[in-house]
């Protein structure tokens, strides 16, 4: 896959099956777009392309907007790459995009910007000025510029289409590995490791404290997770914990912190990522230390067991 970055300047000989979209998470639904984007271009003999912005388009328009992301911008570079796309188009999204209709963007950026040969629409997606144009409008301003535009088929799982905002919810309800099956890869937190309260290692489980690269990531439910861990490209088994540590402190930011089991180089200050296998239970208020110690022995046992199944 070919990344091409564009900021008002137009890509000489371009000529793409495409379409375009914020794709946040690259899940299941996207794919089934994207392959459908493949397939054309193939029957055409055209390469194809995804379109996106670096930015949500919402946080242009309103600064204090935080988006709950499934992936940062890069992440989702990389599991385009996953696809088979032959380009990805990165547009900016600005304030003079965002005023524009639908057919001055299709004329202005699709056609003469990009070279959008044939344009594939999401099932549901609306672009242009306050999204007031739909798919007979699309197909229309297609005619008279020269674009070829298609409506996609859908995918549903279970009778439900497959959505970023479902995915959303099942990981703040705790549901991995739903979560992980709509995305089509295991969901994945990556970060920098920062100073901690150091009481694990009192306890007999040292862990490293994340804080993510994503400043906008969501974080899934409270509680105790099977994860894997990655660092420098070694794969360690692990367990993670979310939570305000309600039996030590009762914080009031919700701590990210993973003990990595048969580990012990000092890792403060490097990066690592974990991996969502599955969750573990809620995280829980215990009346002594002691109980808190036994419970973490259990997880521990849990954990081990799901990562064998996994």
């Amino acid at each position: 896959m070919e990344r091409i970055d564009i900021t008002g300047k137009k890509i000489i000989g371009g000529s793409f099956v495409g379409t375009i979209g914020f794709f946040d998470g690259v899940h299941m639904g996207h794919r089934h777009l994207i392959k459908q984007v493949r397939e054309e271009a193939k029957r055409l003999n055209l390469p194809s392309a995804v379109i996106t912005f670096p930015v949500h388009p919402r946080k242009i328009l309103q600064q204090d907007y935080q988006p709950a992301l499934l992936c940062g911008f890069e992440e989702k570079i990389e599991q385009l790459e996953t696809t088979g796309i032959d380009y990805t188009i990165i547009l900016p999204f600005t304030t003079d995009i965002s005023k524009m209709s639908a057919q001055e963007f299709m004329q202005q950026v699709l056609k003469h910007d990009i070279g959008v040969h044939t344009l594939i629409v999401g099932y549901d997606h609306r672009f242009g000025h306050n999204r007031e144009d739909g798919f007979p409008e699309y197909e229309k301003y297609g005619k008279e510029l020269g674009i070829n535009v298609i409506k996609a088929k859908e995918l549903q799982v279970n009778g439900e289409n497959v959505s970023s905002t479902k995915i959303r919810r099942l990981l703040k309800n705790g549901e991995i590995e739903k979560s992980n099956y709509l995305l089509s890869y295991n969901y994945t937190l990556s970060g920098k490791i920062v100073e901690g309260y150091r009481v694990g290692r009192t306890i007999g489980f040292p862990t490293a404290n994340i804080r993510s690269w994503e400043r906008y990531k969501v974080i899934p439910k409270l509680g105790v997770y099977a994860v894997l861990v990655h660092i420098r490209n070694v794969v360690y088994e692990g367990m993670l914990y979310i939570g305000t540590r309600p039996t030590l402190h009762n914080d009031p930011e919700i701590s990210v912190e993973v003990n990595i089991f048969d580990f012990e180089a000092d890792l403060y200050e490097q990066s690592l990522t974990v991996e969502f296998i599955d969750f573990i239970r809620e995280d829980k208020k215990f009346e002594t230390m002691v109980q808190l110690v036994d419970q973490i022995h259990h997880d521990k046992s849990l954990v081990l067991r799901r990562l064998k199944n996994k």
